[in-house]
This record gives C-alpha cells, sequence and structure tokens, in this order.
C-alpha cells in the first residue's frame, strides 16, 4: 500500500467507517456461523454469496420458499437497556416461523446488520444470538452484511434484518384444503414476540417506568427482561406435523394479531369462529390492555395475546394432533373451527 492510499483509509475512518473492524468481526462471527451449518451448506463464511445445495439436505423435487422481516421497535427497548442476546433471536424466529407456514423447512439464513459505528463486541452478541436461533430452527447462518452508515443512524441505534430461505417436495406445500368444521388449535406464545412495540414503548414511557424497575406481572424479571423475553421458535415442534399430513394450514400470528392473520390461509367464503375462553390469557397482556384501555377486539388486532401460532386440522384428527404437539413440549389449546363467513368471529 502506498502513502495515498493509506492516506485515503485514514480519511474513510475519520469520516466514521472503520474497515478494520469489519474484518475483525467476520473473523469473530465465523466460528458461530460454522456451528450452525446442516447438510446442503456448501463452501464457507466471507465469500460473496452463501452457497447451498438443497439435495444434499435430502430433497428430491424442492420448491423453495423465501421469507424476509425484521425485529421493528422492539430493538430500541434493547438499544436503551443493552440487553442484546435475545434480538437475533427474535429475528430468526420472525422469519423461520413464516417458512413453515408454507410448509417449508427452513434451510438457512442471511443477516444485515447496520449501525452507526460498529462495536465488535455489540455487534458480536447481536449476532450469537442470531445463530443460537439458527441452531433452535436447525437452519444454517451462511452469510450476511454488516454496514456502517454515520449520519442515517444515530450514534447507538442499529437495525438488523433477516432473509430466510427453506423448501418443501413438490405437491407439499400449506395451507391444504381446508373445509367447513376443520378445528383451529392455538400453540401457546412465549410472550409479545415481536408486534405491537410501538404501543408497548408508549405505555412505558407514558406510564414513566424504569426499564430496570421490577415487572409487577412477574416479579423475577425487570420490566426490560420481560418485554425483551424472544419470540418463540415452533420450527422443530411443527416439523414432523407439517410432514405426517395432519396439518392443513399454519398461521404465524405476528402483525395484525389474531384478528388478521388467520383469515389469510382461509379459502374464500370460510372465516372462523375463536373461542377466548378456551386459554387464559398471560398476564402481560392484561397488563398492557389495563394500561393501553385497548378494547378486548383492538388487542387482539395488535398483540397475539398468547397464541402464537395457530394451526387447522380436521376433526378427526385434532386429539391426536393436540397430543403429539404436546409431547413436543407445546401448550396447545382447542380455540376453534373454521365456519362460513367473510368475517371473524369471537366468543367470550
Amino acid at each position: 500500500m502506498d502513502q495515498n492510499d493509506q492516506s485515503s483509509e485514514d480519511q474513510y475512518k475519520k469520516s466514521g467507517v472503520n474497515i478494520d473492524a469489519g474484518n475483525d468481526l467476520v473473523k469473530r462471527i465465523k466460528p458461530l456461523a460454522k456451528k450452525t451449518f446442516v447438510k446442503g451448506v456448501l463452501g464457507s463464511l466471507g465469500g460473496f454469496g452463501g452457497v447451498f445445495d438443497p439435495r444434499a439436505a435430502g430433497f428430491k423435487d424442492p420448491i423453495l420458499v423465501a421469507a424476509t422481516d425484521g425485529v421493528g421497535t422492539k430493538l430500541k427497548i434493547a438499544i436503551e437497556t443493552k440487553i442484546l442476546n435475545t434480538i437475533g433471536i427474535d429475528l430468526v424466529a420472525m422469519c423461520v416461523n413464516d417458512l413453515v407456514c408454507q410448509g417449508a423447512k427452513p434451510l438457512f439464513f442471511l443477516d444485515y446488520f447496520a449501525t452507526s459505528k460498529l462495536d465488535i463486541d455489540m455487534a458480536e452478541v447481536i449476532i450469537e444470538g442470531i445463530a443460537q436461533g439458527c441452531k433452535l430452527a436447525e437452519c444454517a447462518l451462511i452469510g450476511g452484511e454488516t454496514a456502517e452508515m454515520p449520519g442515517l443512524y444515530e450514534k447507538d441505534d442499529f437495525d438488523v434484518a433477516g432473509f430466510a430461505l427453506g423448501a418443501f417436495e413438490r405437491g407439499q406445500g400449506l395451507p391444504k384444503k381446508i373445509v367447513e368444521g376443520d378445528i383451529l388449535l392455538g400453540l401457546a406464545s412465549s410472550g409479545i414476540h415481536s408486534n405491537g412495540y410501538s404501543l408497548v414503548r408508549k405505555i412505558v414511557s407514558d406510564i414513566g417506568i424504569n426499564w430496570s424497575a421490577p415487572c409487577p406481572f412477574d416479579k423475577d424479571l425487570s420490566f426490560a427482561e420481560a418485554f425483551l423475553t424472544p419470540t418463540k421458535i415452533y420450527v422443530n415442534s411443527l416439523g414432523s406435523l407439517v410432514n405426517s399430513g395432519d396439518c392443513l394450514g399454519l398461521s404465524h400470528i405476528t402483525g395484525g394479531g389474531i384478528t388478521e392473520n388467520i383469515t389469510r390461509i382461509l379459502p374464500k367464503g370460510l372465516n372462523a369462529v375463536v373461542d377466548l375462553s378456551s386459554w387464559e390469557l398471560p398476564q402481560v397482556f392484561r397488563w398492557l390492555i389495563l394500561n393501553s384501555k385497548l378494547t378486548k377486539l383492538d388487542a387482539l388486532r395488535t398483540f397475539n395475546c398468547g397464541i402464537g401460532m395457530v394451526i387447522v386440522v380436521t376433526e378427526k384428527n385434532h386429539t391426536k394432533v393436540m397430543a403429539a404437539l404436546s409431547k413436543q413440549g407445546e401448550t396447545v389449546f382447542k380455540i376453534g373451527e373454521v365456519t362460513r363467513g367473510s368475517q371473524i368471529k369471537f366468543l367470550n
């Protein structure tokens, strides 16, 4: 490198971008990514693109399914409290839970991490969480991108986005034929997951709560720890169910809550009746509803209200499916059924 090149590099660093820091981060995360590798991964981290062979992963005639998502303003709580180890799990969960709703097995994951000034230690914690999420979903972290963008982000701000690809064998995707009388099963959520956090943060701000204060609905946690509980990953619990053919449809309860998401997988002319008494509303949602003065219907359209995934099965098979999911460690409820109509109905 000649003197002019050295001068150019110094100027770029003075502008707020440190190329060496980015290279050091890649060296740190390579071992984390390697631990997530599954059959089908070709090559290693650091190329211009990640390479994956679906046939090596066991697929004969795969249909590919892609999903992308972020974590939303839940990130602001992580940034303010510097609790960064679970955000990566959220990022993976939001993508892979969508893939399984198509009947797909997640194969690999890519992440995008953007910040004002790269803090290698902070970034490593976040990406370690992403790797943990990938291990929980049994998909490989095969690449990603880190960007320093001073001027676009404030000093401590960052954002993350995730991209996942999965596959199912041709003809085995979801949803399948759903008819009137089919049963809706609900899998318990781990909390708020990653939706509704603009409202969560407004409630906390309006009341004047300190994030480190003890949480009234969970005495073992602070407010920050309670609200940063990571999104549950359902991939492993649902994999065998999807492969069995007993599952007719899956709905990931994300933005729009129960109200909006169940209808996304139902044929025209059909909708659902949901019995709200079939599961107990978790305390975190009781607290949010009380302190926001949301109506019950508004809450159902904003939050998951304790149900993170809805499964459609036949009436004949629903008992068997519930037993199988319970053996997988899931808390499962019979929450309703498919009916004729143009609007979802809720029973108290």
